[in-house]
């Protein structure tokens, strides 16, 4: 996934804010599950199905700054009956600021790798949230990479 740091991204010194590599994981968990043909939440009358966050975390080796290009790298490191485990790695990418994020494939610099563990979950009528086995179809399209990013 790629996306370009807005101003509303950063904090007070214009780098930033640690917050949002929580959120771009999350996007580029959606975008995963998009390429696959599903969603990671569903609503019907009664029934709720989704995926509940275990664990989340993310170490920083450089910062981004407002209108650098960042491209958001995942992978399944881990998957059980019920769980997906991701690496999320963040590139900045060498590129004029101006241009759109399709339009580059320049340098790759590494500056923040994240890691993420969620449970499928769903809920009937007023019960509460219980973890449950990912459906079948999900489990088969996802495979866990091998090596690393």
């Amino acid at each position: 996934m790629r996306r370009r740091v807005e101003f509303v991204d950063t904090d007070m010194a214009g780098i930033v804010h640690f917050s949002n590599f929580f959120r771009w994981m999350e996007q580029a968990e959606h975008a995963f599950f998009r390429s696959l043909g599903f969603t990671l939440h569903s609503q019907s009358p009664g029934e709720m199905y989704g995926w509940a966050r275990v664990h989340a975390s993310c170490d920083y080796a450089k910062p981004l700054r407002y209108q650098d290009l960042i491209e958001v790298q995942l992978r399944v490191t881990k998957k059980s009956v019920a769980t997906i485990t991701y690496e999320l790695v963040f590139f900045r990418i060498d590129t004029p600021e101006l241009s759109t994020p399709e339009d580059h494939n320049g340098e790759r610099e590494e500056v923040a790798r994240g890691a993420m563990k969620t449970c499928c979950v769903s809920k009937e009528g007023s019960e509460t949230i219980r973890a449950r086995e990912m459906p079948a179809d999900i489990d088969a399209a996802i495979d866990v990479a091998q090596g690393s990013v």
